[in-house]
């Protein structure tokens, strides 16, 4: 009998240390076989990711990305999760999209955070006030809990509106609240870069979640050439996402440059206090499998 997992139900299951230990654990397993189709109509997106981890399972995942919804009162994203069983083929769960989502991509960048950033990190700015600002806001909470926030936005009322509501603290002045943070952690829509390696000083992590197309990016070359270099899986960031495929094009960097992703756990860690970290959260479809079933597991196990 297949399991179906509504949001709010199989919330209730989930911490986001665990996560990141079941992201830790299944990069353990074989490598992930992986898949992504990218259809494009204008600004709107068709994501279809697959993943088959031998040991864990299938997943597949179609998503939408309609950015002009919002504008008509509609979700700007859409789409759908099937587990599907490793030993039979079988269809073991349809987890609800916006979980596996909210919790995956939220979630790959704690576990990045908590190998690259200093321990000792007391401030973290959120870029972008949006719905992935607030998950990362509960993330960064739990692996960092002395820490404290603030949030910038290119609309400054929605920037305060979000303050306000998590008791933090809101910045008007991005340069400014860049400098001041340990960690920095951007979520926007943007496809030109806000965040000026420039900003940057000695000791932070910058994680840049945002950019998933060709022209997006949130980060300039400075940024890119000042920083140590992470993803979270080769195969799925520098081929397709602007954020390091524009430095590619452009010869700024290469392959070189990309110290590891989560498969070389040996080198997926910080040399020094003062080194800057930059990590690109390129959410494939394997993180959405270990989140899918950590969120099964999760559900079974309650």
């Amino acid at each position: 009998m297949t399991t179906i997992i509504p949001f709010d139900e199989g919330e209730k299951n989930l911490d986001w240390l665990g996560l990141a230990r079941a992201f830790d654990a299944g990069h353990q397993l074989p490598k992930a076989e992986i898949e992504d189709v990218f259809l494009y109509r204008g600004k709107d997106t068709l994501l279809n990711r697959s993943a088959w981890i031998d040991g864990l399972g299938i997943a597949v995942k179609a998503a939408t990305v309609f950015p002009g919804n919002p504008d008509k009162g509609k979700p700007m994203i859409g789409g759908a999760v099937n587990l599907f069983d490793d030993g039979d083929g079988s269809l073991s769960a349809v987890v609800d999209f916006h979980l596996v989502t909210k919790w995956k991509t939220a979630g790959d960048s704690l576990c990045a955070a908590l190998k690259l950033a200093r321990p000792d990190s007391r401030k973290i700015l959120i870029v972008g006030a949006g719905t992935v600002g607030a998950s990362l806001h509960q993330a960064y909470s739990a692996g960092f809990p002395e820490a404290e926030f603030t949030v910038w936005n290119r609309t400054p009322d929605k920037a305060r509106a979000f303050a306000e509501e998590r008791g933090i603290a809101w910045a008007e002045d991005l340069e400014q609240a860049v400098g001041a943070a340990d960690i920095v952690t951007s979520a926007t829509m943007s496809t030109n870069p806000l965040l000026k390696g420039d900003w940057f000083r000695p000791g932070q992590h910058i994680d840049l979640i945002g950019a998933y197309r060709p022209d997006m990016r949130e980060a300039d070359d400075t940024a890119i050439k000042r920083a140590r270099l992470f993803v979270d899986s080769y195969d799925t960031t520098l081929a397709h996402i602007g954020e390091l495929k524009i430095p590619f094009t452009n010869g700024l960097i290469t392959g070189h440059d990309i110290v590891a992703d989560y498969y070389a756990p040996e080198l997926f860690h910080r040399r020094s206090d003062e080194e800057i970290t930059l990590f690109k959260n390129g959410g494939g479809a394997h993180l959405d499998l270990m989140c899918a079933r950590y969120i099964l597991d999760a559900w079974q196990a309650a």
